[in-house]
């Protein structure tokens, strides 16, 4: 989670300029804030997330030692397959979060039956990604989701209009549950080669090969 300070910095003449730093991190921010404080030279300094919402120093002390201890800057990557002669499933989701100093990753996959094409797989992935980050505690935070369908990550965007009315279902259904949880959504369409190991958990699923793992990576 990346953090902007503001603040008024005083002139010798005593006006005030407004100043405004880069995105940084929160401990990063607390650090350039002190110092800031401790110079004399700074009031009205304030912290800003990027949905917006500000604290002062005391409150963000206390902010970051909160989401020290939750899920956080979370990368989901996701796919999905489709048997056209048993009209089934797979789904592969890739999910890469910090808690604490360490760095997890989360593999899963599921088969689902009676799919109807390889697009709604795709649909259907994300939202088991969505329901995967639910079950972790993640929310109020931004998250990347990086996938190779193209189609279905402009029409999140809304800048591709979507007219397949069983897609549009579960769009619906995947942005209720992004408003539920209050992710600040980045989608990013990745070629299909960057995409190999949610793609492999889609295949496995189709295969009866049922994975979910937890794994300390750093």
């Amino acid at each position: 989670m990346k953090f902007r300070l503001e603040w008024k910095y005083k002139l010798k003449n005593n006006q005030k300029v407004h100043c405004s730093s880069e995105w940084i991190s929160g401990m990063n921010a607390i650090q350039m804030g002190e110092e800031l404080e401790a110079g004399g030279k700074a009031s009205e300094l304030y912290f800003y997330d990027e949905k917006g919402t500000s604290w002062i120093l005391k409150e963000m002390k206390k902010l970051v030692v909160e989401i020290e201890e939750d899920p956080h800057e979370v990368t989901v990557y996701f796919d999905g397959g489709f048997n056209r002669e048993s009209n089934q499933a797979g789904i592969g989701v890739v999910i890469y979060f910090k808690q604490g100093k360490k760095k997890y990753r989360i593999r899963a996959n599921e088969l689902i039956e009676e799919m109807d094409t390889n697009n709604e797989a795709e649909y259907a992935a994300f939202y088991y990604a969505l329901n995967i980050l639910e079950d972790l505690g993640v929310r109020h935070l931004p998250c990347e989701f990086k996938g190779d369908s193209q189609g279905l990550l402009k029409q999140l965007e809304g800048e591709w209009p979507c007219y397949e009315e069983v897609l549009n279902q579960w769009l619906d259904r995947i942005e209720e549950k992004i408003k539920a949880l209050d992710l600040k959504p980045v989608y990013k369409v990745i070629p299909r080669k960057d995409n190999k190991e949610a793609d492999k958990l889609a295949t496995q699923a189709l295969e009866g090969k049922e994975v979910f793992s937890k794994m300390l990576i750093l």
